[in-house]
C-alpha cells in the first residue's frame, strides 16, 4: 500500500447499538485518544449512527457510517465489505471476528478466549464457532491486538499466535473527576430511591457469580442497613442467582434492585452514589469495572483470578471468588472501615499505569509501521 497524506482506518462500532461492555469501552476509549492524529481519518460505523455520534461527537477526521443490516453475518459479508470499497479503507479494525470479504488491511482485537478454559459457563455451539471464528480471524489480521498479559498467554497457548500486541483498557477521565458526595447521593435517593447501597457494575451471565453478592447481601444482614444495585444488561440467564432470589422474602427482595441499559452519565451518577463496589467474576479477559469504582473513589473489592490477578494493587481487597467467607469478610471490611487512603493511592496507580493515550500511540505506531 502507498504511503499517503492520510490513513482511513474502518472501525466496526456494533456494540454500541446494545448496552455497555467491554469492547464498548475499548473502542471508545482508544478511538477517543486517536482521534487527535489528524493524519488519521475515522469511519466509525454502527446501525445508529446519530446515537454514535453523540458518543464520539463531531470531528473533521471521523465519518459516521450507516449500516444496512441488523443482522451480524450480513453486516461481515455485505455491509462492511461495501464500505471498505467506497471509502478507500486502509485499515479495518475489529472485535474478536473480522469480515471474510478481505478488501484492505485488517486489525482485530481479541480480548479474550474464556470460553476455551471455562467451558462451563458457555454453550456447546458458541464455543465451536468462536474458536473457529477468533483463530481464523487471527490469521487474517495484519495487526493483532489483544488487553491484557493473561489473554496475550492464552492466546499463544491456543492459537499457538505469539505476536499479539498489548493495547490495555483504561479508565475514562470522567471518573475521576472531583464530585461532592452528599449531593450525589441525595440525587440518587430522589431519582432512584436507592440509599447506602452496594453496587456490581457487570452484564449479567453466570462466570459473572452474581450469586456470591445476593449471598453476602442475605448472610450477613445487609438489607437491613444498605440497599443492592446490580447494574447491567442480561447476556446469558444465570438460574443460580433466580434460584437463590426466588427463594428470599419480600423484605429482602425489596432492598434489590436492577437496572439496564442505562447511558454512561447514570452509569457514572450511580456508581460514584455507592457506599461500596463489588467485582466477584470468576474469569475475564481485562475486568474494567473495579478500575473505574476505584478511580470514583468508592471503597472495592475485586476478584483476583484471571486477568484481574494484573491488578496487584488491590492488596488486601483481593478475594477468591470461590471463597464466600472471604468475600463476605471483604465486603464487611470496606462498608465499616475508612479507606479512603488506601484507594487514594491505588487510584494514583490506575492513573499511571492505565491511560488510553498509551494504548493509542501503540495502535498509531503500528498503522505508520504496516502502512510502509
Amino acid at each position: 500500500m502507498n504511503i499517503k497524506n492520510t490513513t482511513n482506518i474502518f472501525v466496526d462500532c456494533h456494540v454500541f447499538d446494545s448496552g455497555f461492555q467491554g469492547t464498548r469501552t475499548y473502542i471508545q476509549g482508544l478511538y477517543t485518544a486517536l482521534m487527535l492524529y489528524q493524519d488519521l481519518h475515522f469511519f466509525l460505523g454502527s446501525n445508529n449512527p446519530k446515537s454514535l455520534q453523540t458518543i464520539f461527537g463531531n470531528h473533521p477526521n471521523v465519518t459516521y457510517v450507516q449500516y444496512q443490516f441488523q443482522n451480524k453475518y450480513l453486516r461481515l459479508l455485505i455491509d462492511i465489505p461495501n464500505i471498505i470499497k467506497k471509502n478507500k479503507i486502509d485499515f479495518a479494525h475489529f472485535q474478536y471476528t473480522v469480515s471474510p470479504i478481505k478488501r484492505c488491511k485488517y486489525i482485530v482485537t481479541t480480548h479474550d478466549v474464556l470460553f476455551i478454559d471455562f467451558p462451563k459457563y458457555f454453550s456447546f455451539f458458541s464455543r465451536f464457532i468462536n474458536t473457529i471464528l477468533y483463530q481464523q480471524s487471527a490469521k487474517w489480521a495484519d495487526i493483532r491486538l489483544t488487553v491484557s498479559d493473561y489473554s496475550k498467554q492464552k492466546l499463544e497457548q491456543h492459537f499457538g499466535i505469539s505476536d499479539y500486541v498489548l493495547t490495555p483498557n483504561a479508565v475514562d477521565g470522567a471518573f475521576f473527576e472531583t464530585y461532592i458526595k452528599e449531593q450525589v447521593k441525595a440525587r440518587v435517593a430522589i431519582e432512584y430511591s436507592l440509599n447506602d447501597y452496594i453496587i456490581y457494575v457487570s452484564r449479567w451471565e453466570p462466570r459473572k457469580n452474581h450469586q456470591m453478592v445476593l449471598k453476602a447481601f442475605v448472610d450477613l444482614e445487609l438489607y437491613k442497613k444498605h440497599q443492592l444495585l446490580f447494574l447491567g444488561n442480561e447476556s446469558i440467564f444465570n438460574p443460580e442467582y433466580q434460584e437463590i432470589f426466588d427463594g428470599l422474602t419480600l423484605e429482602v427482595k425489596n432492598k434489590i434492585t436492577t437496572i439496564k441499559n442505562t447511558d454512561f452519565q447514570t452509569m457514572l451518577l450511580l456508581l460514584r452514589g455507592a457506599n461500596a463496589s463489588v467485582y466477584p467474576s470468576f474469569a475475564e479477559g481485562f475486568g474494567i469495572p473495579p478500575l473505574e469504582s476505584v478511580a470514583a473513589k468508592i471503597p472495592t473489592i475485586c476478584s483476583n483470578k484471571t486477568a484481574m490477578s494484573d491488578f496487584s494493587f488491590f492488596n488486601e481487597f483481593y478475594f477468591d471468588p470461590n471463597n464466600q467467607t472471604e468475600f463476605n469478610q471483604k465486603l464487611l471490611y470496606i462498608l465499616e472501615n475508612n479507606t479512603t487512603a488506601a484507594f487514594e493511592q491505588m487510584t494514583n496507580s490506575i492513573q499511571e499505569i492505565f491511560n488510553w493515550e498509551k494504548s493509542a500511540k501503540v495502535v498509531y505506531q503500528l498503522l505508520k509501521e504496516t502502512t510502509k
